[in-house]
């Protein structure tokens, strides 16, 4: 399930050099499968040339209100009416201004006027300018009409000038767009929480037991359900991946941490999706300090059994899947899983192989249900997965 194959995106282009942004923008939706068409304003075609975006979407590209040469009879009502969602990357000061007054003297301005499409901004100015109360006062203004404003980010900008006034990235908008387009998909009103990541159970200061989960199976499921129109929670343990859009994310570091979190965010939620790899053992005890090497070169740490999270969830309306990590007999052991935590589903994956196991960006799972019936399903890519093993979550729901 792609949410953007097919959709139907208009990217309004204003006069900034974050336009190299806009391209990449179009480039990424393109390559996802969105039909990308293009407002330029005048402003901005100073910075980019609009066959730039043509050559890109291979679509139409409006600079002009009333273009005669254009197969588009009145272009600010066809792009309003064609339209699903409008994305303005990147938006500057004036054209914000001029958007929270109700200008109208571009194609830009007329047709985000005549749409009932859902609308994102992506700010891109000098630091100054954002901060600027009148700024300020325009994006409140819009934000009260229902207009989502995404960034913009910190960092350093086309003047030398460190603040916030950078355009947030394609990859991330690109996210939001998803989020958008799918507000009113099969999980709309749900609510599902998501753990991921290999647990750290500290052994002192600077030392720890994990494993070598990366979390990108649970973001990726966590993203799929946000596409979906549901409410996501992540609880995610220690993961160089980058923060999602649209879900709330709790960080984490041991078992422990998790179960704090995990209990009462499962007392109102419709499913949990236990794709963490949780830590089964801990020290017995933590140093206050750093532990030296000792001079008979062998050191013995006891440890205790964490507690098994997953069986301690006391929502009994909850649905609840689990995952199996295994190197072997992966069906057997997958099967006593499911009966030991009374789950509703269990994934079982071989982490074994290099090509799905830990890090990688595709999988091959068994699904097995509580009557013993397993799927076999093939190898896809971690998101692709996500909404399968979704669409059995609704399928539960139902």
């Amino acid at each position: 399930m792609n949410p953007l194959k097919n959709k139907r995106v208009l990217l309004g282009v204003t006069g900034s050099i974050a336009c190299y942004k806009a391209l990449d923008l179009a480039s990424k939706l393109t390559q996802s499968g969105a039909l990308v068409n293009t407002i330029m304003t005048k402003s901005s075609m100073e910075f980019i040339n609009p066959i730039s975006f043509k050559s890109i979407s291979n679509r139409t590209v409006i600079t002009d209100l009333f273009d005669n040469k254009s197969n588009i009879s009145i272009n600010h009502i066809a792009m309003a009416e064609w339209a699903e969602v409008i994305i303005i990357a990147p938006a500057t000061a004036n054209t914000i201004s001029k958007l929270a007054n109700g200008a109208s003297d571009d194609a830009l301005g007329t047709t985000l006027l005549a749409t009932k499409a859902p609308i994102i901004i992506a700010p891109a100015m000098d630091g100054n300018m954002w901060e600027n109360p009148a700024t300020q006062y325009n994006i409140v203004k819009l934000m009260e009409r229902g207009i989502l404003i995404e960034g913009p980010q910190f960092g350093r900008m086309a003047s030398g000038q460190v603040g916030s006034g950078r355009m947030t990235e394609p990859s991330e908008l690109t996210q939001v767009i998803s989020m958008v387009l799918g507000k009113n998909g099969d999980l709309q009103g749900k609510k599902i929480v998501v753990t991921a990541g290999g647990t750290h159970e500290p052994i002192d200061p600077v030392r720890s037991i994990t494993n070598k989960s990366s979390g990108k199976m649970g973001f990726a499921i966590a993203e799929a359900a946000r596409d979906r129109g549901a409410s996501v929670t992540l609880i995610s343990a220690p993961s160089h991946l980058q923060d999602p859009i649209g879900i709330t994310q709790k960080k984490i570091s041991s078992a422990m941490d998790m179960k704090n979190i995990l209990l009462p965010e499962t007392s109102n939620a419709d499913a949990l999706i236990m794709a963490a790899a949780v830590g089964d053992w801990r020290s017995k005890t933590i140093s206050t300090s750093k532990e030296k090497k000792h001079n008979d070169n062998i050191w013995t740490i006891d440890l205790v059994r964490n507690s098994d999270l997953i069986s301690e969830i006391t929502n009994p309306n909850i649905i609840k899947i689990g995952f199996a990590a295994e190197t072997e007999n992966l069906v057997k052991n997958s099967k006593k899983k499911i009966i030991d935590k009374k789950l509703d589903l269990i994934i079982g994956n071989d982490v074994s192989r290099k090509d799905i196991g830990f890090n990688s960006e595709q999988n091959e799972v068994v699904i097995i249900n509580q009557s013993g019936e397993i799927e076999n399903l093939p190898l896809m890519s971690k998101y692709d997965l996500s909404h399968e093993i979704l669409d059995r979550v609704q399928s539960l729901l139902r």
